[in-house]
């Protein structure tokens, strides 16, 4: 109850101190609440019915949709006292960053940012190309009671370009159509945001897309050790080895100096002629320690201009190759951190299906980008909730081979903590109502 209070008294800090930002920072935070408790899905009907019935908060239907349009929101200072209320943010010296992308479908022609975007993961009768949106999303990784977790820290919508020029889907917010970005792009700017906010390394940790030098150009290859990637390698990129020092007495050859050494081959092919140099490797993986077969070497890359390590990990029959611009990493460091970037795969989840935003109906951009935000914003929180739990939370569900307990386990505290009588004498609701007690226990039962 103290920790719920410790996290959402500084968001009611960030409203304006006039009448009607006053009543707002109430209705924000228990919004934030409604959509954390595991009770319904996050759709705005869903939250207000929530926020009259468990928490007595008296809002006309009209006044609460008004809210969940604003255009007024501060969600910029929101998000970066959020920021501020991650314990011990840095791993190792560096700011851990998953970065991914990802399509949420929805049924609607008029929805803001949706349009046709390949979906890279369609099973078999799913459509390749749904009516959805794309959301590139960066996330906080750290380890939270011994486990690897991903907390939401911003998102952009991606609109592509053709569809923006052609003014076949609505990418307009505030009367004005939405400028086209990249991902790259978007990538950048929330990455050099993280920096500025922390003072610390960063440590962008992402899939083979983006392990590229559209990327990389954009945070100034590095900007002198301030941004690091850590990425999945294409199985055709060539490699080179570093170019021998000259010898003091050594003629120099006519023409353009060489810029890099003998051509080892692509991925694959040194893949082929490392794997029986492979040495065995202990490393804290998917939350169990796992002895893995890899191979590690120094190259240079064309594609980035610069010198990277790249770490070949075998299995029976298959291999990926991981390369990361940041030389201090060990073997173990770089395949732990690797796996560890799937959690925000699992966070994506985690938001559209248990928090509830792919339900979500909303349609004008303000009223989606402040729905994903406060979806976001909560598994957040949740997260950060966790980490100050002085134990970790027991496993409601068991099962085999996963002891840790799970993202549902820390919700049912939270809604506890928030149902709880004393909880509202230290947030108070304006004109509180009597809670309803058979509504609470049936809460409670399906927390």
């Amino acid at each position: 109850m103290f920790i719920l209070n410790e996290l959402l008294d500084p968001l009611q800090g960030e409203f304006s101190q006039t009448r009607q930002g006053q009543k707002r920072k109430y209705w924000f935070v228990y919004t934030l609440l409604a959509v954390m408790l595991p009770f319904t899905s996050s759709m705005t009907s869903n939250l207000l019915r929530t926020l009259k019935t468990l928490f007595g908060l008296e809002i006309e239907s009209q006044r609460f949709y008004a809210f969940m349009g604003s255009t007024t929101l501060p969600w910029r200072k929101l998000w970066r006292t959020v920021w501020g209320l991650i314990p011990d943010p840095a791993v190792q010296g560096r700011i851990m960053v998953a970065l991914d992308d990802s399509i949420n479908p929805k049924t609607g022609k008029k929805i803001f940012g949706c349009a046709s975007f390949h979906n890279h993961a369609a099973k078999n009768g799913q459509s390749s190309y749904p009516w959805s949106q794309c959301i590139l999303a960066i996330g906080l990784l750290k380890k939270v009671k011994s486990r690897w977790v991903c907390m939401p820290l911003d998102f952009r919508f991606y609109h592509m370009e053709k569809e923006i020029e052609a003014k076949t889907i609505n990418v307009k917010r505030k009367g004005k159509v939405v400028p086209f970005e990249s991902k790259m792009e978007q990538a950048s700017k929330m990455l050099k945001d993280v920096h500025e906010f922390y003072q610390e390394p960063v440590l962008a940790i992402a899939d083979s897309w983006f392990g590229n030098d559209g990327l990389w150009s954009k945070l100034e290859r590095g900007g002198q050790g301030k941004f690091n990637l850590l990425c999945r390698m294409r199985s055709n990129l060539t490699l080179f080895d570093f170019l021998p020092t000259p010898a003091k007495d050594e003629p120099r050859n006519a023409g353009r100096p060489r810029k890099y050494g003998v051509r080892l081959g692509s991925i694959d092919e040194c893949a082929l002629r490392y794997k029986d140099k492979a040495q065995a490797y202990k490393v804290n993986l998917y939350g169990k320690e796992r002895e893995v077969s890899a191979y590690t070497q120094d190259v240079i890359l064309k594609t980035m201009k610069c010198s990277v390590r790249i770490v070949w990990v075998f299995r029976r029959t298959r291999y990926i190759a991981i390369m990361t611009t940041d030389l201090s990493l060990s073997v173990e460091e770089m395949i732990e951190y690797y796996g560890a970037r799937w959690k925000i795969e699992a966070g994506f989840k985690e938001i559209k299906q248990e928090i509830g935003s792919a339900k979500s109906q909303t349609r004008n951009a303000e009223s989606v980008l402040n729905h994903l935000s406060f979806c976001m914003m909560a598994t957040t929180v949740i997260w950060i909730y966790a980490d100050k739990l002085q134990k970790a939370p027991d496993r409601k569900y068991k099962i085999r081979g996963r002891a840790g307990f799970a993202f549902s386990d820390v919700r049912r505290i939270i809604s506890e903590a928030a149902l709880d009588p004393h909880f509202q004498s230290i947030c108070p609701v304006p004109r509180q109502r009597p809670q309803k007690s058979f509504v609470k226990m049936l809460l409670r039962m399906v927390a």
